[in-house]
């Protein structure tokens, strides 16, 4: 018995246990929602239901943290108001519920074992389990006051589930870089090649990085806005606040339905600086250009944060730095892995590798956000509150035209700029090509410094050792054979024009008629007049001794 225990524990459940870990995650995210809404039921003063029609508002709020519509039938006009705007904040914790649930699936027991279940496996039977208590979660709320809209159920549990599982299973899997190039493998090959280069290569998951450090810089913008709006509106949002409620069961309601609703007013504040504004119903818009006039809205702490109607101001219109940092952003990633290294050609990306990086980063980016910002609005109402909060595909095209108006460029010269070599060098590479020919070559046939580059010499003259007269009329005549070439550059030498003792004789003279070394004579009227002596053909005579100077 033992063993057959033992062996009935250690077979692997198969999706089973996947479907049960995903309903386990369901019931766990449904569970911490009642808590909370049997907590306000309990403190409220006045409750207007009894423990069922608590039990069906966290039914049904738990479906509108996942972005499912919602349909309030008790309205003073008797006409179901739809509620589509989900507090984003409560989305986190059934995200990561069914996060580690796929995770678990794949991974093994212990360290280093295998998967016990296969990844379309475990990704089926976590959906499904999940899904299953959603389904039923639904049908519980639909007998309350909000009742869920069933399209809108199917189509945001399914999301929310199926995306929350992949990124399980691929943290399961060691969180590979190119996730589809695993997944799909040989699929891949029957892709066009310019697009499964994209996919397979290291342009797609630059593009991806930078578009995530878009996203986030937007994000953080956002924060950053309403942030100073509310800093700004201070006054307005504690009068808000304090006219909602009287009791503190109500006013801690009131403080955990802001604190709920902070990442749509972060998003609402990016979509506010990117241009296209926030919705407020009753084709009421407001953008850093200016707050168009509406109906009044309601009493709100975050509301509250909205900007009076009229015209933009320069602080409205500063709003749009958020934006330019974002491509900033962008080009800075996107460069980082064109360029790596400064001055480094080899291993640089070309110019239209680099903008086709940025565009795709661009595009990422404004597909990212679109969904974020669809995902912080949604309908309030009917009539004019239908449309409630950023439009999604306007604040995606925003954000995508933004980044690559400011990234592209910017991605192009800081690649040019990382790649300009110093100065040195590229006055040596200039050199080079400048000279062309005019490269001098040494004794053994090895290039040698340019003509240009030689050291400075001193001015020599390339007169004969025998120097001319210096008066007119006077003419020594040389020997042509006598004469050194000075045309071969390579024997040229500068110094050698110059005799090493200014009294001996001039050794290249033939002729009978030479010229003497001059002598300087204080005596007499010209004192540089030269003094020359003849002599027989074939006979020598020395050369005459130098006037003996006076003493200084």
């Amino acid at each position: 018995m033992p063993l057959l225990l033992s062996r009935v524990r250690d077979r692997s459940p198969g999706p089973v246990g996947c479907l049960l870990g995903g309903a386990v995650a369901a019931g766990l995210g449904l569970g911490s929602s009642a808590v909370l809404v049997m907590v306000l039921w309990i403190s409220s003063p006045y409750p207007d239901s009894g423990p069922g029609g608590a039990l069906h508002a966290a039914a049904a709020l738990w479906l509108l943290a996942h972005g499912a519509e919602v349909v309030r039938t008790d309205t003073l006009s008797g006409t179901p108001a739809p509620i589509g705007v989900a507090p984003l904040l409560l989305l986190v914790l059934p995200v990561w519920l069914v996060h580690r649930a796929a995770r678990d699936a794949v991974e093994g027991d212990e360290e280093g074992e295998a998967p016990r279940v296969r990844v379309p496996g475990a990704w089926c039977g976590v959906v499904a389990g999940y899904l299953a208590v959603g389904g039923a979660a639904a049908f519980y709320a639909s007998g309350g006051e909000l009742r869920p809209a069933w399209p809108s159920v199917a189509a945001h549990l399914t999301v929310v589930a199926v995306a929350a599982a992949g990124a399980g299973i691929w943290t399961a899997h060691g969180r590979p870089r190119t996730p589809l190039t695993e997944l799909l493998g040989h699929r891949l090959d029957a892709l066009p090649g310019g697009l499964r280069d994209m996919l397979t290569g290291r342009l797609l998951p630059v593009a991806a990085r930078a578009a995530a450090a878009g996203v986030l810089v937007l994000v953080a913008g956002g924060a950053l806005v309403v942030a100073a709006s509310l800093t700004w509106h201070q006054g307005l949002v504690r009068h808000s606040f304090v006219q909602l409620t009287d009791v503190w069961s109500g006013r801690l309601a009131v403080l955990l339905l802001a604190a709920a609703l902070v990442p749509n007013a972060v998003v609402w504040g990016a979509a506010y600086a990117l241009g296209p504004g926030v919705a407020l119903g009753g084709g009421s818009v407001a953008g850093p250009l200016g707050v168009t006039a509406g109906p009044m809205l309601p009493e709100f702490p975050l509301l509250a944060a909205v900007p009076e109607p009229g015209p933009g101001t320069p602080l409205t219109w500063s709003a749009a730095a958020v934006p330019v940092l974002a491509g900033l952003t962008v080009a800075w990633f996107v460069t980082g892995a064109a360029a790596p290294r400064h001055g480094e050609r080899d291993a640089a990306w070309s110019r239209g590798s680099t903008a086709l990086a940025a565009v795709v980063a661009a595009v990422l980016c404004g597909l990212a956000f679109a969904g974020l910002a669809a995902a912080a609005g949604g309908p309030m109402g009917g009539a004019g509150l239908a449309t409630f909060g950023p439009a999604g595909w306007l604040t995606g095209l925003a954000a995508a035209g933004w980044t690559a108006l400011v990234g592209v460029p910017v991605a192009v010269g800081l690649r040019a700029w990382r790649l300009r070599a110093p100065r040195e060098a590229k006055e040596e590479r200039e050199g080079q090509e400048e000279q062309g020919d005019k490269v001098v070559r040494d004794a053994d046939g090895e290039p040698g410094t340019s003509w240009w580059r030689r050291p400075r010499m001193p001015l020599a003259l390339p007169l004969p050792k025998a120097r001319l007269p210096w008066r007119r009329g006077v003419a020594a005549a040389q020997d042509e054979e006598a004469r050194p070439d000075y045309d071969d550059d390579a024997a040229f030498e500068p110094y050698d024009f110059f005799p090493a003792d200014p009294y001996t004789a001039d050794p290249y003279t033939a002729e009978p008629f030479t010229v003497a070394p001059f002598t300087a004579d204080p005596f007499a009227e010209d004192p540089f007049t030269p003094v020359a002596t003849e002599t027989e053909a074939g006979t020598d005579q020395a050369a005459p001794e130098p006037h003996p100077r006076e003493p200084s």
